[in-house]
């Protein structure tokens, strides 16, 4: 009766998709044959129970071959510290971004090292697909209103499509309205203007500024990690006086919360102001306290 019954079934031409109903009646084959082995010592040996099971683990791996599997979740949220990680918005959700720096904690005991004073990023940022979204924010500092989407041109995964990376562009406008240092000197709209494309490379007037970007987190817990985040001016695309912004954090994810911990020697939160006008430095003590806080809404349900 077992032998019969595996026949019936015959895994090899099974499809796909009636891979969970054949181990269910495996399951339930195995059951009946042990109790009938028990009365009828002839009924299966343990050459014909091992068979069975190399054909449904060939078939699980068959399978398995057959599907592309994406990896998801690599950073916390869309944000490292100031700089972009590759994740983006699900699709019908709206994150809410709330980013403050204090000032340096250098400045003493009478500015409560820093704490007395901070600038801050009000942004939104949407998901269209699953691999398009797009961002709104305006800083105090210098008034900044940006504005950016992310696309991911590659995607890590493994599988029957195999990919070692993800790989996202991200273009970037800004602009400055904080009045004009001298209002009696002509100035141009376009002066207010710049643009960044990150891969990672950073455009800046006057000049062209190219830099690297690198970052990684390690986790602690299932909800925390340690986060660093550097950005590398390459020689001779380097603006005088400006410094590469370093900084390191802690990540807490709460929910439909994220809270950002970290340290740093930038005073920005946009792409121009981190990457090319960044004067802080670290040995000198010009080191930021700040937090993001990162609130998702789900705005409109995925269709089916």
């Amino acid at each position: 009766m077992f032998l019969s019954v595996v026949n019936t079934i015959h895994l090899k031409e099974a499809k796909p998709g009636d891979m969970r109903k054949n181990i269910f009646i495996l399951m339930i084959v195995v059951s009946i044959a042990h109790a009938t082995r028990a009365q009828d010592t002839t009924s299966l040996s343990k050459k014909d129970s091992t068979d069975i099971t190399q054909l449904l683990a060939q078939q699980l791996n068959t399978e398995q071959k057959d599907k592309t599997e994406y990896v998801y979740a690599t950073f916390k949220t869309t944000r490292l510290v100031s700089g972009h990680s590759v994740e983006t918005t699900k699709p019908g959700v709206m994150d809410l971004k709330v980013s403050h720096r204090f000032n340096p904690l250098n400045s003493g005991a009478y500015n409560f090292f820093g704490l007395d004073n901070a600038t801050m990023r009000l942004g939104f940022d949407f998901g269209i697909t699953n691999t398009l979204m797009v961002g709104v924010g305006r800083s105090t500092f210098e008034k900044t209103f940006d504005a950016f989407f992310k696309v991911k041109i590659l995607m890590q995964s493994t599988g029957k499509h195999r990919m070692p990376v993800t790989l996202d562009y991200v273009p970037t406008v800004a602009l400055k309205t904080e009045k004009w240092a001298d209002p009696n000197q002509k100035h141009y709209f376009t002066s207010r203007m710049f643009y960044t494309h990150q891969l990672i490379i950073g455009i800046s007037d006057p000049n062209d500024i190219i830099a690297i970007g690198i970052g990684g987190r390690q986790k602690i817990t299932k909800r925390t990690s340690f986060n660093v985040e550097y950005y590398y001016q390459l020689p001779g695309y380097k603006l005088p006086g400006s410094t590469n912004a370093l900084s390191v954090g802690f990540d807490i994810e709460t929910g439909g919360h994220v809270f950002q911990l970290h340290l740093t020697n930038s005073r920005g939160m946009t792409e121009r102001q981190f990457i090319s006008e960044n004067t802080g430095s670290w040995g000198n003590g010009d080191i930021l306290f700040g937090f993001n806080i990162s609130r998702v809404f789900t705005i409109s349900k995925k269709k089916r």
